[in-house]
C-alpha cells in the first residue's frame, strides 16, 4: 500500500484499501489497527455531516471529523461541502447502528490528519521531497495537499525557474506532482514547499538543446530588451523585440547559441501563433523517484560567475 500519509485521492483505488473497505469485518480490522483508509463522500447532510457508502456498509463522518483546525472550532461550511463527490481519508473511529438495525461506521478525517501533523512535525525538515496534490490555483501560487489533505502553500516564484503570470500556466487542479520542503514554521504549525529544485539545472535542461535548432516555446514576458521565451520549466532564452507578440503565445524560435558561461541562450524568433492557441509545457522532474531528500541544489553551472543555488 502507498505511503499513508499521500496527498487524498493516491489510496483510493490500492488493493489494499478496497480489501479493508469490502466488508464489516475489514473496517473493523481497520480500525482495531488504525488504519487511515479512503473513500468518496457521496453527499453533506443539512447538518454538515458526510455520507459514504462502503458495498452494503454505509459510513457517516460528522462535521467536527472533517477536518483538524488548531483551535479546535469546527470546520467551515466550504471545507465540508467541498469533499462531496471526492477521494476522503479517514480512520474509522466506531461503529453505530442505524434505524433499521444494519451497522454504520462512524469516520475521522481529522483523526487521520492529526497522525500526519504528529508524524510530519517529528520526522520532516527541509528537502525532503513528498507527493503533493494540487488542490487550487491563486495569482500568488499553488495549494497542494502533501498528505491526509493536509495543505501547503507553493509560491509562484518557487514553481518553476521560468517566470510565469498564474499557477495555471503550470498546473490544473486536482494534478499530481512532487514537492520538496522548503520551510517548516513549528510554531505556526505550516510547512512551505517549492517545485523548482525537481526540474532540473540550468545545464540539464540546455542539454536538450543545440545552436542551429529550430524549436518551440511559449512566451513568458516582454521586457525593453527582448522577449523572453520559455523552452522548458526550468530554462527560458532572450529574442530580440518583435511587434505583434504578446506572453503566453507560442512561438518558433532559431537558437543562435547557448552560453553557459552566462548561463544566456540567445534566440531568434521565427513565428508566433494565435493568441488562443495556447500551449502547456510538460513537467519532467530531473530527480528520481528514489531520491526523497536533497540538501542542495545549484541551478547555475559551474563555470558561470553568478551562483543560483536552494540550500536546504
Amino acid at each position: 500500500m502507498p505511503n499513508v500519509h499521500a496527498p487524498e485521492g493516491m489510496l483510493f483505488d490500492t488493493k489494499e484499501n478496497n480489501e479493508y473497505v469490502g466488508s464489516l469485518q475489514g473496517l473493523e480490522r481497520a480500525m482495531m489497527q488504525g488504519k487511515i483508509l479512503e473513500g468518496i463522500a457521496l453527499l453533506c447532510d443539512a447538518a454538515m455531516n458526510l455520507s459514504f457508502k462502503f458495498g452494503s456498509i454505509y459510513g457517516r463522518m460528522d462535521r467536527s471529523e472533517v477536518a483538524f483546525t488548531p483551535d479546535g472550532s469546527p470546520p467551515k461550511d466550504i471545507a465540508v461541502i467541498s469533499r462531496v463527490g471526492k477521494a476522503v481519508c479517514f480512520k474509522v473511529i466506531g461503529f453505530e447502528r442505524g434505524k433499521n438495525g444494519d451497522p454504520i461506521a462512524l469516520l475521522s478525517r481529522r483523526a487521520a490528519q492529526e497522525e500526519y501533523i504528529r508524524s510530519v512535525f517529528s520526522t520532516l525538515v527541509p528537502g525532503d521531497i513528498l507527493p503533493s496534490r494540487v488542490t487550487h490555483l491563486e495569482p500568488f501560487g499553488a495549494f497542494v495537499d502533501i498528505g491526509c489533505g493536509v495543505i501547503s502553500l507553493l509560491s509562484i516564484d518557487c514553481i518553476s525557474v521560468s517566470r510565469i503570470s498564474h499557477p495555471k500556466d503550470r498546473f490544473t487542479a486536482g494534478q499530481y506532482i512532487r514537492t520538496v520542503v522548503k520551510s517548516v514554521d513549528y510554531d505556526e504549525q505550516r510547512i512551505f514547499v517549492s517545485h523548482k529544485e525537481l526540474l532540473g539545472t540550468w545545464e540539464e535542461n540546455a542539454a536538450r538543446f543545440t545552436a542551429g535548432q529550430t524549436v518551440t516555446g511559449i512566451v513568458r514576458s516582454i521586457e525593453d530588451y527582448g522577449i523572453f521565451v520559455e523552452l522548458a520549466p526550468n530554462l527560458a532564452g532572450l529574442a530580440e523585440l518583435r511587434e505583434g507578440v504578446s506572453v503566453g503565445q507560442q512561438v518558433a524560435v532559431y537558437i543562435k547559441s547557448i552560453l553557459p558561461e552566462r548561463m544566456k541562450i540567445k534566440l531568434v524568433l521565427i513565428d508566433s501563433f494565435k493568441a488562443e492557441h495556447r500551449a502547456t509545457m510538460p513537467i519532467e522532474y530531473y530527480v528520481p523517484d528514489s531520491v526523497s531528500h536533497m540538501d542542495l541544489w545549484q541551478y547555475s553551472p559551474d563555470r558561470c560567475h553568478k551562483l543560483v543555488e536552494s540550500v536546504f
